[in-house]
């Protein structure tokens, strides 16, 4: 993007700052319920600032601007930010003050600190507000500043919807809402407000496209013991068609218009409400009456929907099957074509979607694919453009992060492929991070292990050799919902507040995917996806491992076999031999010969 239309926009923000008697403001990655992706009239933090990273937080006072954002974007946000005048803030390095302390740097006294409370978490607000106290100034959070700048700004859209029939989900709606109402009367709440949107698809087995490769719906919604209320697009040419609003009412749920929702909850005086603050808007924590007892914990959706049912877990073996075809068909074609025809990290990507569309019941996407050639590949949330997109070369490795959503469930997968000769440095990083994969995906464990305690079962191998990457070795996946979904991880750092530790419970799936990345040469991840199951039960408690849902050859091409052990071996080729397994069928002719010799033994 133009720097100058940067500063121009930055210019025009502060006019409305000092019109608005606002002195620091406030611009995060959000929507109004707190997604990980948003939809386009959200991309507010992106038309200030230039940087389109998925993650980040932009703050703008009178003379300065700062964007915070994790390690994942570092290199990323480096490029998009030079020459805007934005400095970049590298959370969590030495020396880089944290959100928090920037602000109380900036703001003097008696100032004015705002943003827009509908996108701002209520947990959030609220260090804010005392931060703003010690410097006996106000904060100001009802004002969207955007509203006068962005004149072409994309309209808020409502798209179809579509119910999730039982034989996917494995559980009928009445009974979550039943399961939940139990909840509800463990905590003595009358009311429980949910703005998540995949806890409201959870619970009620609906899907639809309103957050980009999130197949949620926007909706707010209101369960009491007695009715359940959603609020959502419900005008005359609503996505809610006449069979859908049948379910609902036969699900004893009411549909109410979506602008409704904050007068609703004003109505809750004197009552018990379930909420959890670190998913709610600062807008409905000051809303809220000021009468009402609020019982802060986790919704309880959130653990409810992380532990996958007998059958969504089949069901995702049946999809991660669908996608390991596709992903390894991708694999083929480039081995047989790099160097041959012309492509492009556009261009491969764009096959591969076109590999995954041949699939039954595939949805879309589940993330925007980072198909990462050479030097890109360490740039781990690496988007490609038309100004940046590579040539695919015959030499060197190829980064593809992708996934898809398909009625059976949601999949992520991520393989560094060869595209030609390598230096005995990068077969060395590919053989580190594949012996750390393996590592951690083989851990037996005693029940009440959490992902904190099994990060170092991958980290390890590279912390051994001085390596380290700037990301977690995984997270929780949704069942055609959210590729991040909590509340299991693997990290072996947690942030202040972090919720992503839960127990690992049978029926969660998570990622396993650690990684090397050199700046300015190259980036290798593999990633799997582990489905928590249980082992042996014996005198010292319940045994856990991990069963691959993934299933897709790792490119043995990039692998320094005297690096690997004994143990490394027998692993790598037992996976392989159960990926030719379950492939073998699906292939016939070159590419089943070709297969053979993928996951071949060494």
């Amino acid at each position: 993007m133009d720097k100058l239309v940067i500063k121009d926009r930055l210019c025009k923000l502060r006019t409305e700052m000092k019109a608005a008697g606002i002195d620091c403001y406030l611009i995060p990655t959000s929507d109004f319920h707190d997604s990980e992706y948003v939809s386009s009239f959200f991309m507010v933090r992106n038309y200030f600032s230039g940087f389109s990273g998925s993650a980040g937080t932009l703050v703008v006072t009178g003379e300065d601007a700062a964007l915070f954002t994790d390690g994942r974007y570092f290199i990323q946000a480096e490029q998009e930010l030079m020459g805007t005048g934005i400095r970049l803030m590298k959370m969590g390095e030495p020396d880089v003050p944290t959100l928090k302390q920037y602000l109380e740097q900036q703001l003097g006294q008696e100032e004015c600190l705002g943003f827009d409370g509908r996108v701002v978490r209520a947990d959030d607000a609220a260090q804010y507000e005392e931060i703003v106290q010690k410097k006996q100034g106000h904060m100001c959070w009802e004002r969207d500043l955007a509203e006068k700048i962005w004149l072409d700004r994309p309209a808020l859209v409502h798209h179809p919807v579509f119910r999730l029939a039982d034989c996917y989900s494995g559980e009928g709606a009445d009974s979550k809402i039943a399961r939940l109402r139990e909840r509800m009367k463990s905590e003595d709440a009358d009311v429980h407000i949910l703005t998540s949107l995949d806890d409201i698809a959870w619970l009620l087995n609906i899907r639809g496209n309103d957050v980009e490769s999130c197949p949620v719906v926007l909706a707010f919604c209101i369960i009491t013991m007695e009715q359940v209320l959603l609020f959502a697009d419900v005008r005359e040419q609503s996505p809610w068609n006449r069979e859908n609003r049948r379910y609902l009412q036969e699900m004893g749920v009411t549909l109410l218009f979506y602008e409704d929702f904050y007068g609703q909850i004003a109505g809750y005086h004197g009552k018990r409400i379930l909420l959890c603050r670190a998913r709610i808007s600062c807008r409905l924590g000051k809303e809220l009456p000021e009468d009402a007892q609020i019982i802060d914990r986790p919704n309880p959706t959130s653990l409810m929907k992380a532990v996958k049912n007998r059958t969504e877990m089949e069901n995702l073996r049946i999809a991660h099957l669908k996608d390991g075809i596709a992903v390894t068909r991708f694999m083929y074609w480039l081995k047989q074509n790099v160097g041959k025809i012309s492509m492009t990290e556009i261009s491969a990507a764009e096959y591969l979607e076109k590999l995954r569309r041949k699939a039954e019941d595939f949805i879309e996407p589940s993330f925007e694919t980072i198909c990462a050639y050479g030097a890109n590949g360490a740039i781990i949330h690496y988007s490609a453009s038309e100004e940046s997109c590579e040539e695919i070369k015959p030499e060197g490795l190829l980064m593809v992060d992708s996934g898809g959503h398909y009625l059976q469930g949601t999949t992520d997968v991520t393989r560094t492929f060869v595209t030609g000769p390598l230096s005995d440095e990068m077969k060395k990083h590919f053989t580190l991070v594949l012996r750390a994969m393996l590592n951690l995906r083989a851990t037996s464990f005693l029940y009440g292990c959490r992902g904190v305690n099994l990060d170092i079962r991958a980290r390890e191998v590279l912390w051994e050799q001085g390596f380290d990457y700037k990301h977690g070795t995984g997270h929780g996946v949704g069942y055609l919902l959210n590729v991040h979904e909590g509340p299991n991880s693997f990290r072996w750092k947690l942030m202040p507040d972090y919720e992503d530790n839960a127990v690992l419970e049978e029926g969660m799936v998570t990622t396993d995917e650690p990684g090397i990345y050199i700046e300015g040469s190259h980036g290798i991840r593999i990633e799997n996806e582990l489905l928590c199951r249980k082992g042996i039960k014996n005198d010292y408690g319940q045994f856990m491992y991990f069963e691959d849902l993934t299933c897709v050859p790792i490119d043995l091409d990039g692998v320094d076999a005297s690096l690997l052990g004994e143990t490394d071996r027998k692993r790598l080729n037992a996976y392989h031999q159960e990926v030719f397994e379950r492939l073998a069928p699906y292939f016939q002719g070159d590419e089943l010969i070709w297969l053979r010799h993928a996951t071949r033994e060494i």
